[in-house]
């Protein structure tokens, strides 16, 4: 079922908006990253911050990048091995970050969370007034599952990927939106064509397998629409989009950009 024009309008009065992006929409298939999809991506950042909006931008490509700059082939699968190459990583795509929102004259704040910090009910509260404090400075949030200390063998532990991180943090500040950056359009149909918006989460369900993902994250479009699920669940509204294209600006004018979840999806 389509959503109205009117109900995509709405983005334009939208304040606050979390922005996550998938690690293969900026890294390339080595790991290594794509400094042209980082420049074309912190650009639409900045300009978003520039026309007024709160942004919270939330990164995934840590542990990616630690796989190329370690010279492995693949991601490992020992977690101890991944947390190295979080740690080497992390630095790497942070470093990057730093220099291209310079450019732009805007400073970021590096966050890196665990789900404690959901979890306890303190914690939480002092993460949401951290994240404003910050973005009341002018200060753009870059935030990542803190990979080095999360641990994929203890249940629980760890947020699974960063669509899910993403969504827990668009409900505890309160968020407007939250735009999920993939590889393609949005949400396809079995043709390939992208599907404009859904108004129920079993019926975008239906078109993907679960587990789907690639060789170099942990998510897939699976993840994304269960992390849709979450934030529309405050009352959100949920966008998937491809983050190799200038899309930003597009979706926050209220054009027909990815596939739009409204925050009254079910």
């Amino acid at each position: 079922m389509s959503v109205s024009i009117k109900e995509r309008a709405a983005l334009q009065d939208a304040r606050r908006v979390v922005v996550k992006v998938g690690t293969h929409a900026i890294a390339k298939a080595t790991g290594r990253p794509d400094y042209a999809a980082l420049r074309r991506l912190v650009s639409q950042i900045a300009e978003l911050r520039e026309s007024g909006f709160e942004v919270v931008f939330v990164s995934s490509g840590a542990v990616a990048a630690g796989v190329e700059a370690l010279g492995l082939s693949a991601r490992p699968k020992q977690v101890n091995d991944v947390q190295m190459c979080a740690a080497v990583g992390q630095a790497r795509f942070i470093y990057e970050y730093e220099k291209l929102f310079a450019a732009k004259g805007i400073q970021i704040g590096q966050v890196l969370l665990t789900h404690a910090d959901f979890d306890d009910t303190r914690r939480a509260v002092n993460l949401r007034r951290s994240l404003d404090r910050l973005m009341k400075a002018g200060i753009i949030p870059v935030v990542n599952e803190n990979d080095f200390v999360a641990d994929d063998e203890l249940k629980g532990l760890t947020f699974g990927d960063n669509d899910w991180l993403a969504s827990l943090i668009a409900k505890l500040i309160h968020a407007d939106a939250l735009i999920l950056l993939t590889t393609v359009d949005g949400l396809l149909d079995g043709e390939g064509k992208r599907v404009s918006s859904f108004t129920k989460i079993k019926d975008a369900l239906k078109l993907v397998r679960e587990g789907q993902k690639g060789s170099l994250s942990k998510g897939g479009m699976d993840s994304k629409l269960k992390a849709t699920k979450n934030a529309a669940s405050a009352g959100i509204n949920v966008i998937i989009a491809n983050g190799r294209k200038k899309v930003l600006q597009g979706i926050m004018s209220g054009r027909d950009v990815g596939t739009f979840f409204p925050g009254t999806v079910v």
